[in-house]
């Protein structure tokens, strides 16, 4: 029953974490914090030992130097770093490896489909000026939380997790 919970509760901060980045381009620190804080939980749930879980931290870990090498020169937001690290906690070796494949495909799916609604939605009278502020306009920013769920919910059927569910 835990493992259900916490994965459940992982969906929960994922979707909410993509909801929050779409509608303000931001992903609350407590978010990121949530999904941290729910691995332990999973963890126990699913019986990992010392070096599974140190493998999962391992990984965490690594996905936090990436995502920061991602925020420096400016390529993702600083919540998107820190939401990305936070998931990938939840995947351990080579499963992380499938969570970063998926979340850039995710992503490249992303922004393709914001370039085409970008490029689309001036030419709908009924959106008139309403598309200033939102992710359809020119030249806001991709919410990348939405491609980093994705990669959550697309990997996370590999998992020992999900094998305990």
């Amino acid at each position: 029953m835990l493992m259900q919970i916490t994965i459940l509760v992982l969906a929960g901060l994922m979707i909410a974490a993509a909801f929050y980045d779409a509608t303000s381009f931001t992903i609350p620190n407590w978010l990121s914090g949530l999904v941290i804080l729910t691995f332990p939980a999973a963890a126990l749930a699913a019986g990992l030992g010392w070096g599974e879980a140190g493998n999962h931290l391992l990984g965490g870990l690594i996905a936090l130097v990436i995502g920061f090498a991602l925020f420096a020169p400016g390529w993702i937001g600083g919540g998107d770093a820190k939401l990305f690290a936070a998931a990938a906690l939840w995947f351990g070796w080579p499963e992380i490896l499938a969570f970063l494949i998926h979340t850039v495909l995710a992503g490249g799916a992303l922004v393709i489909l914001l370039l085409a609604l970008r490029w689309l939605a001036p030419r709908l009278p009924a959106l008139g000026s309403r598309v200033e502020g939102t992710a359809l306009a020119i030249n806001a920013p991709v919410p990348y939380g939405i491609a980093i769920a994705a990669g959550v919910f697309w990997s996370l059927p590999n998992t020992v997790f999900w094998s305990a569910f």
